[in-house]
């Protein structure tokens, strides 16, 4: 496993389509429960033990040579929201297709003919760290990370919030992001022998209807 390989997945300038998604902020912010450092880092929380513990712990199943099938499955009846499950099948096809021009692999191309049209996000991740020689710590880290990055990049354009205050947000959170990343692995250990039924099933219920009133709008920042 390479350190280096891991910071060239993690990075956000990895061509994946992460940039164009907020990942529920843009809603939130014109909800009135994003306003600045401090409910950002509320909402970061929310998304880290929710929805980040959920793909942490689909990514690191996927390392773990779960089916990857079984897993989309999972992940969909873990996205009750329609909007929700079509940028996370967006998102896995753009990562997909960065994923096997970076890190060619048998596993990665079956993926792209089962799911033409993009399998669920975190799946791919794993499957992509998988390719890349990485472990499932690895894959629940950049998961988990993903998971509040996102949102806090965000809130830059969409408050103009200081850079320094949203890269603050994400640094107090760091030891909470090992804490689930952890889970996030025993969880997907778990899985190799339980089933799919063993990943987490932690909801957000206010992610699933911020985004689907966020689809709706006419204009918007970003796609999800």
């Amino acid at each position: 496993m390479s350190r280096a390989t891991l910071l060239v997945l993690a990075d956000g300038r990895f061509p994946a389509g992460g940039h164009a998604h907020s990942g529920g902020a843009e809603a939130a912010v014109k909800a009135g429960r994003i306003t600045g450092a401090a409910s950002l880092a509320d909402f970061c929380r929310g998304r880290l033990h929710t929805a980040g513990l959920v793909s942490g712990a689909v990514a690191a199943a996927a390392v773990l040579g779960v089916a990857a099938g079984e897993l989309d499955a999972a992940v969909d009846a873990r996205t009750p929201s329609p909007a929700l499950r079509g940028a996370s099948r967006r998102l896995g096809r753009q990562l997909t297709r960065a994923a096997r021009a970076t890190w060619p692999s048998a596993e990665l191309d079956v993926l792209a003919r089962e799911f033409p049209k993009g399998a669920h996000q975190p799946v791919v991740l794993g499957l992509t760290a998988r390719a890349a020689g990485l472990g499932p710590e690895d894959a629940a880290y950049c998961a988990a990370y993903e998971s509040v990055s996102g949102a806090a990049s965000a809130t830059v354009r969409l408050l103009s919030l200081d850079p320094f205050d949203a890269t603050g947000v994400l640094a107090r959170l760091a030891p909470e992001l090992d804490r689930v990343a952890d889970r996030a692995v025993e969880a997907a250990r778990r899985v190799v022998d339980e089933g799919v039924d063993a990943l987490p099933a932690a909801s957000a219920p206010l992610l699933e209807i911020g985004a689907e009133a966020h689809a709706a709008w006419a204009v918007r920042l970003f796609a999800s």
